[in-house]
């Protein structure tokens, strides 16, 4: 059985701890690995270590800094099959959603790989007489980030590479349900050149994510998770005086007038609706059918049959939850939208998929006349569900938007450019 190790000072090595966490395979209920919950001497000795680089790190120059992650895009590209494959086995992603996972990562790769023109200060003379003013930006310290399951390549490629690159050192905590391409990311990082003590990765749930906020030594989190998890995240890590950044859960609308490109919209909405089993912080999980528009419930329910569910080695179009709990939250939610009401158009629930019969699989799912007083509409669901809504003008539609509390995104399909 493979024990996912740690990275503390330049070295991957198997953590002393006597818990481990399964990892499983989504659509197998396979145990594929096992993760360590970090001791709190090892998360100690990882902040401890990447203080220490930091006093070297800071004043590295940053063309030295640039070249590392221009050779880490090269690895990340030279891999990028063998890290989809390591994601798909224990996230349940489709192969193609797997690459754009981590191709998503990789631009940012290439972004810090130009870090030298964004490091440049800024001078303004005569600002007030005789005085000019400098801005110099320097790096925080030892910086920490958090990262979710659902994106296990390219949130974490969303921050330490930048980190890094702009003179700080780094913790990371991948997520315990998928660590392992992110792992092997890490591994590639250090390849490229990181050095020692630069980038430190531990594991674990909730015991290390409360070690990481309350450490004092660390200067800022950045997280990437569920409202609930964020929330204590951000007044844990604010409390101890960290800067703290949480990206949350959400709820993304789209709205669909009658002169939209039907074709086009029908498309769009599968793939944003549906795509990683709505697994997706920009999951696409509510339309408002404007006037005429809907009429196009059945359009869109057809469309919606048409999508294969498999497991995410067969790249069809969506894959497995990432576990039972989920599949269990999901279907609760969906139970809860008929108890209060909305008419369930197309039902998810009872999919089965032949060679894969204990896999976290739920089907498209589709409510139609759900309103704002419905767990289905106020919640995240974080599964394949869409929820349809009415409007009778886009002034409506616009109105409900903004009474929702939740992002991060809204669309609109349409052929008028006044709209």
């Amino acid at each position: 059985m493979h024990h996912v190790q740690q990275l503390i000072n330049g070295e991957f090595s198997q953590s002393n701890t006597s818990e481990w966490i399964n990892i499983t395979d989504p659509a197998t209920q396979d145990i594929i690995a096992k993760v360590p919950q970090s001791t709190d001497d090892e998360i100690n000795e990882a902040v401890a270590t990447a203080k220490a680089a930091f006093a070297t790190w800071r004043k590295t120059p940053i063309t030295t800094r640039a070249r590392i992650f221009l050779k880490y895009q090269a690895l990340i590209r030279e891999h990028m099959d063998e890290l989809a494959e390591i994601l798909t086995a224990e996230q349940g992603k489709t192969l193609a959603d797997a690459r754009g996972d981590v191709f998503r990562g990789l631009e940012v790769v290439e972004h810090a790989a130009g870090i030298a023109n964004l490091q440049m200060g800024d001078f303004v003379e005569n600002v007030a007489s005789d005085v000019d003013t400098y801005s110099i930006w320097q790096p925080l310290g030892v910086c920490a980030g958090i990262t979710p399951f659902n994106f296990p390549a390219m949130i974490p490629l969303w921050m330490f590479p930048m980190a890094i690159a702009t003179g700080n050192t780094f913790i990371l905590k991948p997520s315990e349900q998928d660590p392992m391409v992110t792992m092997r990311l890490v591994e590639l990082a250090v390849e490229a050149g990181v050095p020692e003590g630069v980038l430190n990765v531990v594991h674990g749930g909730k015991p290390t994510v409360d070690a990481i906020c309350d450490h004092p030594d660390i200067k800022a989190v950045s997280f990437v998770g569920s409202t609930a998890v964020g929330k204590h995240v951000y007044e844990r890590a604010s409390r101890s005086g960290k800067r703290a950044q949480c990206m949350m859960g959400a709820k993304n609308h789209g709205v669909i007038l009658p002169d939209a490109n039907k074709e086009q919209t029908l498309n769009q909405l599968a793939g944003a609706s549906f795509g990683a089993a709505g697994q997706r912080c920009m999951a696409l999980s509510v339309v408002v059918l404007v006037g005429a528009a809907g009429e196009w419930i059945d359009d869109i329910k057809a469309k919606a049959e048409t999508l294969v569910v498999s497991a995410g080695k067969n790249d069809k179009d969506l894959g497995p939850l990432i576990s039972p709990a989920a599949k269990a939250r999901v279907e609760h939610l969906i139970n809860t939208g008929v108890e209060e009401g909305a008419s369930l158009l197309l039902d998810g629930r009872s999919i089965q998929v032949e060679g894969f019969e204990k896999g976290n699989f739920v089907g498209p799912t589709i409510f139609d006349h759900v309103t704002s007083d419905m767990q289905i509409y106020q919640q995240e669901i974080f599964g394949p569900v869409l929820c349809i809504m009415r409007v009778d003008s886009l002034d409506e539609a616009i109105e409900l938007i903004n009474n929702n509390p939740n992002g991060n995104g809204t669309a609109i399909f349409t052929q008028s450019g006044a709209a």
